[in-house]
């Protein structure tokens, strides 16, 4: 492509009929002021919008104006321009279009930043027009900072050279604020903290170290660099969490606290011997941010009145079901929040201990002290409680525990890894509680899942792939009865996923008379089929079809959370 001509912007504009000339002359004189730019000026005084700009300087140049909000960007290629060099020449490398590649520029008519660009690229470029502040959120939420983490680690690998860790050396040099290893760990924390991840993973490979982070329950990569980092960052973090640096045969767990963008951040850390390295797996728990609300869960109204009166009781068990990173913990301790007052004396035991709610005596379980969750519990129940929160019913003894304090005038929450409700009755009896006890003692049993929401910025309609369409089918999802399917096209916004954050999904079979004589009787049919009858049309598919119908997720993740709770 030929060079871009330089323009007059103001002139422009007004030949447009977008302002007016006493706008135009209005803004001159505040730029000789300011000394900024004539169009953050017209745009700062709502004279016209960015949007408007960049649209008249694709018609007179005719080039393309791309918006980049619904713009799918391709990773790999955004990072052929080094983020510095973006940020400078205010531009973005785009894709690849006849043999070239089209970058978007705020001002195509820049000629330095054009014959920068191409020389750096070593490419012939095209040019679209996007505005800055489109271009500079593309620019923050695409890069990540992912070449500083790539440059850190590129200092450590090189400090590290061909030879092996020295441990007394690298302890004393990683103590250092200013050690490389140091500020790439503080600098991976930062980026996870900004983008919302819940788990980071260190994982070497043959010849590369992979990182990668959990968002929305997904993996994402986030960078790959040298291997030979890989060891020193394990061996920071095991000093940081108080590991035992010299054993890397056995996996090891362990924690630790820090700050990153004001926030309190428990770091759960988990490594594992693997045939390149030690693994690393991190789960960041927030402990500054406020938990939901069971408003702001995303319950059906009538399942919320009801599962309000249900934890309103003195006596009985609740139980939350869902495979991990569901949100149980999360529904739990909106359910506490609402029941913690003054006159009720409130312990949970827990690992971990994931949020922290004030007026309530939280335990943390410790295996290698054993202290377990069972003795936790015998302990607890000697303090007088009103409720009790067990984490997860790990064993028959904790569950057998948890089951004679619900009968014996104490409210009792836990957690079980079942698929559906009706399921969690007999993963009990399985575990070796006595069915007279789970038909007396259990109140209800709420069974959830995640769904991702198809992310706003993006969010186009959706003509089913053969392959769903045939899943609808036999579901019973007539073509007349889909609703307004939806799905996210990718965009900056949600690092083209084209989902952003995630929704609760519900099932709740409160154990009334009819369902306490069908789960003492000694023929488990009779129990599945009176609670068939009583979830009939409120199912957890059935929850996330009416979701996919609004258009709040898509056709994909309702399949992919129906075979985890499908026979």
């Amino acid at each position: 492509m030929a060079r871009p001509e330089k323009i007059r912007l103001g002139d422009l504009l007004v030949q447009q009929k977008l302002i007016s000339l006493d706008q135009l002359q209005f803004a001159l004189e505040q730029q000789k002021r300011s000394g900024r730019k004539l169009g953050r000026v017209l745009v700062d005084n709502a004279f016209v919008s960015e949007d408007q700009i960049s649209e008249a300087i694709a018609k007179q140049l005719s080039i393309p104006y791309i918006n980049l909000k619904y713009y799918n960007v391709n990773l790999e290629i955004v990072r052929r321009l080094p983020e510095n060099q973006a940020r400078r020449f205010r531009a973005v490398a785009l894709e690849e279009r006849n043999g070239a590649l089209l970058v978007g520029m705020a001002d195509p008519t820049d000629l330095f930043a054009f014959d920068e660009i191409a020389r750096l690229l070593k490419r012939d470029i095209d040019v679209a027009v996007v505005t800055e502040g489109q271009l500079l959120e593309t620019i923050d939420r695409v890069y990540r900072r992912t070449e500083e983490i790539s440059g850190l680690a590129r200092e450590v690998s090189e400090e590290l050279g061909d030879s092996y860790i020295d441990f007394g050396t690298l302890t004393d040099s990683v103590g250092l604020e200013e050690a490389p290893v140091v500020k790439l760990l503080q600098t991976m924390f930062d980026d996870a903290a900004q983008i919302r991840a819940s788990d980071i993973h260190i994982e070497p490979q043959e010849s590369r170290l992979q990182i990668r982070f959990r968002i929305d329950g997904a993996l994402h990569l986030q960078t790959e660099t040298d291997s030979k980092i890989a060891q020193a960052l394990a061996l920071r973090l095991k000093l940081m969490s108080g590991l035992d640096i010299s054993e890397k045969r056995l996996p090891q767990d362990g924690r630790f606290n820090m700050r990153v963008r004001d926030q309190a951040i428990d770091v759960r850390i988990s490594t594992m011997p693997t045939q390149y390295g030690e693994s690393v797996v991190m789960r960041l728990l927030n402990q500054s941010g406020s938990f939901l609300t069971l408003d702001k869960l995303g319950m059906p109204p009538d399942m919320l009145k009801r599962f309000r009166e249900i934890i309103q009781r003195s006596n009985g068990m609740v139980l939350v079901t869902g495979p991990t990173g569901s949100g149980k913990t999360t529904t739990l301790y909106a359910g506490l929040a609402e029941i913690n007052t003054v006159d009720q004396k409130i312990i949970t035991v827990e690992d971990p201990v994931e949020y922290r709610l004030p007026g309530i005596n939280q335990v943390q379980v410790n295996e290698k002290i054993e202290l377990t969750f069972s003795r936790v519990l015998r302990s607890a129940l000697r303090q007088d409680p009103d409720i009790i929160l067990v984490g997860e019913m790990r064993d028959a003894e904790t569950a057998q525990i948890g089951m004679r304090a619900a009968m014996t005038g104490h409210l009792v929450f836990s957690t079980l890894h079942t698929r559906d409700t009706a399921g969690t009755l007999f993963r009990l009896v399985d575990m070796g509680v006595p069915k007279y006890m789970v038909a007396s003692s259990v109140q209800a049993v709420l069974a959830q899942r995640l769904l991702r929401r198809v992310c706003e910025s993006c969010s186009e309609a959706h003509i089913p792939t053969p392959q769903e369409a045939e899943w609808l089918q036999a579901e019973g999802v007539a073509p007349g009865d889909r609703g307004t399917l939806l799905h996210g096209r990718g965009c900056s916004h949600c690092n083209g996923t084209g989902y952003h954050g995630r929704m609760g999904v519900y099932e709740m079979l409160e154990m009334g008379q009819e369902l306490v004589d069908a789960a003492a009787h000694e023929d488990s049919s009779y129990f599945m089929q009176a609670a068939r009858s009583h979830l009939k049309g409120r199912t957890l598919l059935d929850a996330a079809l009416r979701e996919m119908k609004l258009g709040r997720t898509t056709v994909a993740e309702v399949m992919r959370i129906s075979n985890q709770v499908e026979d």
